[in-house]
């Protein structure tokens, strides 16, 4: 069954069931039953392979309402997908929120450097056109926030400063511009990943190479290297993550500091990798409460 499809199946069950489980490499996260009246979500294109896609979810009733654009992790690699922000999503919409969960192309099926970004920053320019078309111009795109775990916090951390970027480069120019970003235990000084060997190589396999090959690619692609953010950044960490240490989170926020940008880190005691995607845990109760105070 294509990939496409299959994740259909698992979006269409977050539209009516509680039912509905997503698998992490550390356990299975239960996707939150709906409000009353919520729409189904709804898949919609942003290119033509077949990564290039997102999910919007709506929450119900017809006011306009804020969006969260929800950008999974996986190390960037092909075994995990969009699944991984269901739940985060229909979360989102049961507290009136709209949610775009975006997909893109991943190491190993046609992602890295600088597919991988193009994507991103593809998906987040789509929302004034077919997403606000799809939501019923529901969507207030001036109440906007970036939020992303693990690869995706390194996405929309570094979607969060597109801004700095020069007009033809790699995802310059963007046309939805966040009122903040939160991260959510995210990789995001790329050098010092690479030096770690985070992920077993997942940043040098992103980026093609390791950053005396490839510096410029740093340069272009690390959120700490593209300090300050336009915006607030919030980093959420936990301090019991062992497969992305929270120094990430510490460089990022110092570097915006040292750099005059608002970043701040907000650590989550006993918290691993995955509780801060599981809407059943206090640690992504903390991120929603981050989020929430954004908008």
């Amino acid at each position: 069954m294509a990939r496409r499809s299959l994740l259909g199946g698992i979006v269409g069950l977050a539209g009516v069931a509680a039912c509905a489980r997503v698998p992490t490499p550390v356990g299975d996260v239960t996707v939150p039953p709906t409000q009353p009246g919520t729409p189904s979500p709804r898949s919609l294109p942003y290119g033509p392979d077949p990564a290039q896609y997102g999910v919007l979810h709506l929450p119900p009733g017809g006011q306009r309402v804020p969006v969260v654009v929800v950008v999974h992790g996986g190390y960037w690699r092909a075994a995990y997908g969009l699944e991984l922000g269901t739940p985060l999503a229909v979360d989102l919409t049961n507290r009136g929120i709209a949610a775009w969960n975006v997909e893109y192309r991943r190491v190993g099926a046609g992602g890295g450097w600088p597919t991988t970004f193009t994507d991103v920053a593809a998906a987040v320019d789509l929302l004034p056109d077919s997403v606000q078309k799809a939501a019923d111009g529901r969507l207030d795109l001036e109440r906007v926030v970036f939020l992303g775990h693990s690869a995706g916090g390194q996405l929309v951390g570094w979607a969060a400063s597109r801004e700095r970027l020069d007009t033809g480069r790699p995802g310059a120019d963007p046309r939805v511009t966040p009122v903040g970003t939160v991260s959510q235990a995210g990789v995001l000084d790329l050098v010092a990943g690479a030096a770690a060997n985070l992920g077993g190589g997942a940043v040098v396999d992103l980026l093609g190479g390791p950053p005396e090959a490839v510096a410029d690619r740093y340069a272009l692609a690390s959120p700490a290297a593209l300090v300050p953010a336009p915006a607030p950044v919030v980093c959420v960490h936990g301090d019991a993550d062992t497969v992305v240490p929270l120094d990430q989170s510490q460089r990022y926020v110092a570097a915006a500091g040292a750099a005059r940008g608002d970043a701040r880190l907000r650590v989550l005691p006993g918290a691993d990798h995955f509780a801060v995607i599981d809407p059943a845990q206090q640690a992504w109760a903390a991120v929603r409460e981050e989020v929430e105070g954004l908008l």
